[in-house]
């Protein structure tokens, strides 16, 4: 006896999608969401178009594209036009600058050599008018180069040293900017003169009698002259001797407790040999040798 197939499906269940396909079903029913719709409606209600359909607005909007095309294209125009004029200018500029730092490099040199021959000059009038005592007179003025056992000191801002804005001179201390300020070079050089240094110079500056250390801005300036850290101060004297004497005076331990508290950072280290050159310019416009006046009392020949 056959056996006839069971029929799985009926005519009711093959119209009906299964439950899993509802999602895409509605998603086909419904391309476009419903807020769309919605506010395409209304615009079509209140009377709103995406373009314009009479002939009045059409020109209007012509117009207005035309009127827009005008102002780029003018202002492109005038930005062509310009720019080669304006470099023109930047050109002009940049060699004005370099013509006049070639001028100013040029006249530093003159200023250097012109400052070399008067040196020259006064060291042989020392000699031709100061007798046996125009090297030490040289040696004292610090007009002549100076070679000769000493010390050297390099000091340093902290590490962490910021810029105050206002100056060393303006700074209240340490703990906001960390920065050498100028009176502290000060009480360096002092101390290194009063513990028996006989010549000093501070990054290759020749201090003498009219020796000024004072501040502009951020800068520390030796005779005018700006300087950068870290400050390389040289002194002729006895070597060790003179680098106990300074760490042993209160201006050693000035420096030892900027070091300590601040971060100074500060290196001192006795010398067989250093050089200072001559100072830049020796200037008296108001003493006068008194007329007849003898030598003072002979302090012996000066370290060369």
């Amino acid at each position: 006896m056959s056996q006839q197939r069971p029929d799985r499906s009926t005519p009711h269940q093959a119209s009906r999608p299964d439950a899993s396909m509802s999602l895409l079903t509605n998603v086909m029913d419904h391309a476009l969401d419903d807020g769309y719709a919605e506010a395409a409606a209304r615009k079509s209600e209140a009377g709103v178009r995406g373009l314009p359909r009479t002939l009045r607005a059409k020109l209007g909007l012509a117009a207005g594209l035309v009127l827009a095309a005008v102002v780029v294209t003018v202002g492109a125009a005038q930005a062509r036009i310009s720019a080669p004029t304006l470099a023109k200018e930047r050109e002009e500029l940049i060699s004005r600058i370099e013509h006049g730092t070639a001028d100013a490099d040029a006249v530093q040199k003159r200023v250097d050599k012109l400052r070399d021959d008067v040196g020259a000059i006064q060291r042989e009038a020392l000699r031709k008018h100061g007798g046996d005592k125009a090297e030490l007179l040289a040696l004292l003025s610090g007009s002549t180069q100076v070679t000769g056992p000493g010390v050297k000191l390099v000091v340093d801002d902290a590490k962490s040293a910021q810029s105050s804005g206002g100056g060393p001179r303006e700074s209240s201390g340490f703990s906001d900017t960390g920065r050498l300020r100028d009176r502290d070079l000060q009480r360096v050089v002092n101390g290194l003169w009063a513990s028996g240094a006989e010549a000093v110079s501070v990054n290759g500056q020749r201090l003498t009698s009219l020796s000024a250390i004072r501040a502009a801005g951020e800068a520390i300036l030796v005779d005018n002259k700006p300087l950068v850290p870290p400050y390389t101060v040289l002194a002729v004297g006895d070597g060790q001797k003179l680098a106990t004497a300074f760490q042993d005076s209160a201006d050693g331990q000035y420096l030892h407790v900027l070091q300590k508290n601040y971060g100074i950072r500060t290196k001192i280290s006795a010398e067989n040999g250093v050089t200072l050159p001559p100072a830049p310019s020796l200037i008296v416009r108001t003493a006068q040798p008194k007329a007849g006046a003898q030598g003072g009392t002979d302090t012996g020949k000066g370290t060369s």
